[in-house]
């Protein structure tokens, strides 16, 4: 029996007209494929080629740089070797200065110590005939000086003799209160005996006529009046806040007072009496005693 499916189906012819659109439509999807990877190496050429000319750019100022980096660090080297040699030159010539300085100096300090040794020479021997003229002068001034001794020796004897004589012709006489004096003077000869014999104190004066009292040794004296004439004068003493007057007294009399604590009276000698003045000596003891001691004695010599 048929099958009566088989019999609606029928088999396709085949021929080329399919076949040849599908390898066209292949053909151009190469063709297409290739003008793009064409257009992409193209593309990738120029980005290339720029980026080599860029690289070259760069590499070139690079080698312009170090060109001119080398250049400068070579400017500088040379600089630097300049100013090494300049300061070479300069140490040398300064070395050779500082030598023919330090030779100058070292020359001028042996003139110099010549100098000063010369100059200590001469003073040495200037002081050196300073010294014997010095010892001459001394050795003439001691012989000088002997004879001067000698002589002065002599004047003493004589002095001594004189001074002797003077004392020995001293007299001793009574105050005008009527105690035995001492020896008194009446020039001034005789008194620088007195002081040599060294028994009292001895001060001298020369007053005129005053309100004022002046000041002699511990009392005061006050000249009130003069005779020349007949060499006389009066006086006002103040000892021990009390005044004493002796009255119309003479040249070469003791006027005596007692003053406290003084064993022996004190003496006034007036020698020479002259208008409205007079001069002379006040003698005071030398020992003391007690206030009241004097005072009896003082009262009982009144």
């Amino acid at each position: 029996m048929n099958d009566p499916n088989n019999a609606h189906y029928a088999p396709q012819p085949s021929g080329p007209g399919l076949k040849v659109p599908i390898l066209f439509g292949i053909v151009i999807a190469l063709i297409a494929a290739n003008v793009y990877m064409f257009l992409q190496i193209d593309q990738m050429r120029t980005e290339m080629a720029i980026m080599q000319n860029s690289f070259l750019n760069e590499f070139s100022n690079l080698r312009e740089t170090s060109s001119v980096t080398n250049q400068t660090q070579q400017r500088r080297l040379e600089t630097m070797r300049e100013e090494l040699e300049s300061a070479r030159r300069q140490a040398s010539v300064a070395a050779g200065q500082a030598k023919e300085q330090a030779t100058a100096r070292a020359e001028q300090l042996a003139k110099n110590l010549e100098v000063a040794l010369r100059a200590e020479q001469e003073r040495q021997n200037a002081e050196t005939q300073q010294v014997k003229q010095d010892l001459t002068q001394v050795a003439q001034a001691t012989e000088t000086n002997e004879a001067t001794i000698k002589q002065v020796d002599s004047k003493a004897e004589a002095t001594q003799t004189e001074l002797s004589e003077t004392i020995s012709a001293l007299k001793a006489v009574t105050g005008d209160l009527g105690v035995q004096s001492g020896l008194i003077a009446t020039n001034s000869t005789e008194l620088a005996a007195l002081k040599e014999l060294g028994e009292r104190n001895y001060y001298e004066f020369d007053i005129r006529k005053s309100k004022r009292p002046v000041r002699v040794g511990d009392i005061s004296l006050r000249l009130k009046s003069t005779n020349k004439n007949k060499g006389r004068f009066t006086i006002e003493v103040v000892a021990d806040d009390r005044a004493i007057e002796k009255k119309e007294k003479t040249m070469n009399e003791p006027l005596q007072f007692y003053v406290s604590g003084a064993r022996q009276p004190h003496e006034i000698v007036v020698n020479p009496v002259e208008k409205n003045r007079i001069v002379g000596y006040l003698a005071t003891p030398k020992l003391k005693q007690p206030r009241g001691a004097a005072a009896q004695t003082a009262s009982a010599s009144e």
